[in-house]
Formats: structure tokens, sequence, C-alpha cells
């Protein structure tokens, strides 16, 4: 389990045991299958390739569930800062594969959410565990 410290400000780093693409196919593969929305899915370094940049792979996912993110918007409309949620998986310069994500207590508390509204969002931290995780037997 990833926990974010002091430094990471609340954003939470997961080592992969997949590949960029296999990592994030295994996230969009979730995400479907609890029901959540992909809104978008980012592919940065095909869009540095595009302009004849290069960059190790990197891809942006955002997701998330009208149904569980409207009270959070409607109790504290600058969510929407953080809403809908979001997953970035990258290659670093050793070839790990890491998936990032901003911890669900940090938004409920920067935004000043009820308590009763944060457990709407803790769940994404599951999803993109479960995304990084080796596959099981």
């Amino acid at each position: 389990m990833a926990i974010p410290d002091a430094a990471s400000n609340s954003v939470v780093r997961i080592r992969s045991t997949h590949d960029v693409g296999a990592t994030v196919e295994r996230l969009v593969a979730l995400i479907a299958q609890h029901g959540l929305r992909l809104f978008a899915r980012i592919d940065f370094a095909a869009d540095a390739a595009a302009e004849g940049l290069a960059l190790r792979p990197e891809q942006l996912v955002i997701f998330g569930n009208p149904s569980s993110g409207t009270p959070l918007l409607a109790a504290s409309p600058t969510v929407g800062l953080d809403l809908p949620l979001k997953a970035l998986v990258w290659e670093d310069a050793d070839g790990a594969t890491w998936i990032a994500h901003n911890d669900p207590a940090y938004i409920a508390s920067r935004h000043a959410l009820p308590d009763a509204l944060e457990r709407n969002i803790m769940g994404a931290a599951a999803l993109i565990a479960a995304a990084a995780a080796a596959s099981r037997g």
C-alpha cells in the first residue's frame, strides 16, 4: 500500500509491475468493470512525438462517476479543480513504471468536504493500486 508523506504534496506514488501501456489498459478495464466513466486518456509521449519531441512513455487517465462527484461539487464547487479523478502513469529514467494520484483524503481536506462525502472518492485509490499490482495466478 502506498501512503503519501509530507514531501509528496499528497501525491500517492505506486510502482507498477507492468509497463505504462499495460498499466493504463488495466486501469481502464477496472474503471469500466466498476461502472465508472472514462472521460479521457492523454498520451503525453505520443503528443510529444507528433511535435518531433522525445518523452518517455507517460499517460494520464481521467475518470469518475457523476453520481459520486456531483454531491462533492454541490458541497464545494472548488473540488472541480480535482475532479474528475486522475491517474498519471509514466516510465522513469531507469525504466520503472509508476502510477500516481492525488490522495483522496487530501482532496477532501483541500476543499473542506464533509467527512460523509469523502467516501465518494476513496475507492479510486484501490482501483489505481490494483492496476499497478501483479496479476493473480
